[in-house]
C-alpha cells in the first residue's frame, strides 16, 4: 500500500536534515517504514495476498539494509531514529 502524498511530505519534514532533503537515509528510512505498517495493516484483511507480501518482504529488506548504513555512517543517528519509529526493541 503507497503512502497519501501529505503523509509522505509530514514524514519527510520530521525526518530531514535541511528544508530540501528526500533522499537521507533517515528519510528513506521513515517513510519505508510507514510503507511497512501501511502492508501490515492491509494483510490483517487480506492474509492471502501472495504478491503483496513479496513487496512487504522488499521493503523490509530495503530498510534493513539503510539501517545497517546508518548504524555504520553515524551511530547517534541510527539509535534516535529506531527509538522515534519504535523499529526495534
Amino acid at each position: 500500500m503507497s503512502i497519501e502524498k501529505k503523509n509522505k511530505k509530514q514524514i519527510i519534514e520530521k525526518y530531514a536534515i535541511n528544508k530540501n532533503d528526500t533522499g537521507s537515509a533517515e528519510v528513506q528510512i521513515a517513510v519505508i517504514s510507514e510503507r511497512i505498517n501501511n502492508l501490515t495493516k492491509h494483510f490483517k484483511n487480506h492474509n492471502n495476498d501472495v504478491h503483496s507480501k513479496r513487496g512487504l518482504l522488499a521493503l523490509v529488506n530495503k530498510r534493513k539494509k539503510l539501517l545497517s548504513y546508518l548504524s555504520r555512517k553515524d551511530t547517534s543517528k541510527y539509535q534516535d531514529l529506531i527509538k522515534k519509529l519504535n523499529i526495534r526493541g
